[in-house]
């Protein structure tokens, strides 16, 4: 069933869901979070653009373009169908697409600043492998992978672009050499727990295309108790 939701606390945003097969989680709010750095006249790529929760997320803080990729036809129409109910048509644009394309509508380096909010598990982890289309697609690395993310963050960003990226804790070590590996050494490292007591799962990171090593990690955030994300790392 296709819904019409308040997209969290953010007011005067919007989000098309389907509450059967797809529904945007708190990574995304946490992942445009994490990316908001107060951009100006920047060129902003989603590679997994779902139903642009995270350009919609990014429209309230910059005026910057956004464009997103979304593979899948039926969440690329809730995107789109988002984009027109707030009225964003002039400042985002999601293409019906696998990223892995982009040569076809974008030339190398074009780009300031990439987004990702990816599959979290390989093809051969069993987790949450749902016989669901649409989510097995949406949680596993069926037709991209985080090698494929840097190959085209390292074609398409421009010298010194970030790449901000959510994933899973127990990834960082391959998110850390497939950056050696591409060029885009992990700049910063953001931990969050979602219970208090509790070891944190979910981790942000911020690549620099072509830039000197060296890591921040910053203090861990608990969102067990968050009543509003806005903001939520703006002391960082």
């Amino acid at each position: 069933m296709i819904v019409k939701n308040d997209l969290f606390d953010y007011s005067n945003r919007y989000i098309y869901q389907d509450s059967n097969h797809f529904k945007f989680s708190i990574d995304s709010i946490l992942l445009a979070e994490f990316a908001n750095r107060n951009y100006k006249n920047k060129k902003i790529l989603d590679l997994c653009a779902g139903n642009m929760a995270v350009p919609l997320i990014l429209s309230k803080y910059t005026e910057s373009k956004i464009v997103g990729f979304e593979i899948q036809k039926e969440i690329y129409q809730l995107g789109k169908n988002s984009i027109e109910l707030n009225k964003l048509e002039e400042q985002l644009d999601i293409i019906n697409d696998d990223v892995k394309n982009i040569n076809q509508y974008f030339p190398s380096e074009c780009f300031d600043i990439m987004v990702c909010n990816p599959p979290y598990f390989k093809v051969n982890d069993d987790r949450l492998m749902n016989k669901d289309k649409e989510l097995s697609i949406a949680r596993h690395e069926k037709l991209i992978t985080l090698e494929d993310i840097y190959i085209i963050a390292k074609s398409h960003l421009i010298n010194k672009g970030s790449l901000f990226l959510v994933h899973r804790v127990e990834r960082l070590d391959e998110i850390i050499d497939l950056g050696y590996k591409y060029q885009l050494n992990v700049k910063e490292i953001q931990f969050v727990s979602t219970k208090k007591g509790e070891k944190p799962r979910i981790l942000l990171v911020r690549a620099v295309k072509n830039s000197k090593s060296g890591i921040k990690v910053n203090s861990e955030i608990c969102i067990e108790s968050v009543k509003s994300y806005q903001n939520i790392f703006k002391e960082l």
